[in-house]
């Protein structure tokens, strides 16, 4: 969870004014670990991170399907370089199930 910058200030007041740190932990509700981290940070802007970007193309994995449909899953792992978990997880989303004859 990030921390808005201006509770992150709120709390390194109450530290500066004397308070325990680990009496600010339990006050504010937050770990004493995150608490440290902030302390050794030189700034207390919340940092920036990037979304998770999947490894499969969708188009690719229909495209893939669509030309083999008789593909084993470990296969498609293969041809696409991912786990077999990854294909079965993008074909339950992409609406393929498998056929029970």
């Amino acid at each position: 969870m990030t921390y808005p910058l201006s509770f992150r200030r709120k709390v390194m007041a109450h530290i500066e004014e004397g308070m325990g740190k680990r009496e600010a932990a339990r006050l504010f509700k937050i770990s004493p670990n995150t608490l440290y981290v902030w302390l050794r940070s030189p700034d207390l802007t919340p940092k920036k991170h990037g979304s998770r970007q999947g490894k499969i193309d969708k188009a690719a994995l229909i495209a893939h399907v669509e030309a083999h449909p008789d593909a084993l899953l470990r296969e498609r792992a293969a041809y696409f370089g991912v786990n077999t978990n990854a294909i079965w997880e993008m074909m339950r989303k992409l609406g393929f199930v498998k056929k029970r004859a």
